[in-house]
């Protein structure tokens, strides 16, 4: 079976730490990023099979890191799972305009949901 690689990015240390070691007990590859622009190399050099990504940020907004993600040909095609406090539903729209494939609320999830998925997602490639 592929051990896929994602790529979380994540300001909120508890929070990364926390996705980072629960995919990581699940089999997948992963890689940190904790701003949008860290988010962006690493996206760009590493090519995960799918990104977990915080809209609110430093240095980098998870909007402008998806939006710049997608300009590059292989991000075009990458699954983009966006993790928020924000319950905005203009955020939710543009998320959706500019390519996220789910839009999760983080106080209305466990950890479990997330890895359900993104195995969900990953499987539909």
């Amino acid at each position: 079976m592929k051990k896929y690689k994602i790529l979380i990015v994540e300001d909120e240390p508890a929070l990364l730490g926390a996705l980072s070691s629960k995919f990581s007990k699940e089999e997948f590859e992963v890689a940190e990023a904790r701003d949008g622009e860290e988010g962006l190399e690493k996206a760009l050099a590493e090519h995960p099979d799918l990104i977990l990504l915080d809209i609110i940020m430093p240095k980098m907004d998870g909007m402008t890191m998806l939006e710049r993600v997608r300009r590059d040909e292989w991000g075009k095609k990458v699954p983009v799972i966006i993790l928020t406090n924000l319950t905005d539903d203009d955020k939710v729209e543009e998320a959706i305009k500019r390519g996220s494939h789910d839009y999760l609320i983080k106080s209305d999830w466990h950890i479990n949901d997330v890895v359900v998925k993104v195995r969900n997602r990953l499987a539909r490639r």
